[in-house]
């Protein structure tokens, strides 16, 4: 399958996950502003390929199904979703933190072949967005031979 992903070269960076930010910012006095912080979320999508269907598989926990949008265009899929996430930390009856997490969500790929929309299904259970997209019939690649 061709490219289904975006490479964004910042990405790791920003979210801050793939680092031990301790090593890293080591001698920055850095350290205690990094400290507590978490990412914002993103959608982990899986996508695999059916003889007459396309699988995606999106990971996208904590939100309701109601702000979870689907959208296909030709061969291109498009996945977005509202999230709203709260955490507040108490300690008696004193509020030592909260924080908030309101925002969008969104992801967008491209697939080697058209889907047929009107087949399209989607279910979401348990913070997993499964999408079967099949295949619009009669838009396979051709290859050519070269003379």
């Amino acid at each position: 399958m061709a490219n289904i992903t975006r490479f964004d070269p910042f990405n790791e960076l920003t979210r801050l996950d793939p680092f031990n930010m301790d090593d890293f910012l080591k001698g920055f006095m850095l350290r205690p502003v990094f400290r507590g912080l978490e990412a914002e979320p993103q959608i982990k999508v899986d996508v695999t390929e059916e003889d007459k269907a396309y699988l995606v598989k999106a990971e996208i926990p904590g939100v309701k199904k109601e702000d979870i949008h689907v959208s296909i265009e030709g061969n291109q899929v498009s996945i977005s979703a509202e999230v709203k996430q709260e955490k507040e930390e108490k300690e008696g009856k004193k509020l030592l933190r909260s924080e908030r997490y309101y925002g969008k969500v969104y992801r967008s790929f491209s697939l080697d072949q058209e889907v047929d929309q009107g087949g399209a299904q989607a279910k979401y259970s348990d913070g997993v967005l499964e999408v079967t997209l099949p295949k619009k019939p009669g838009t396979a690649a051709k290859q050519i031979t070269v003379s």
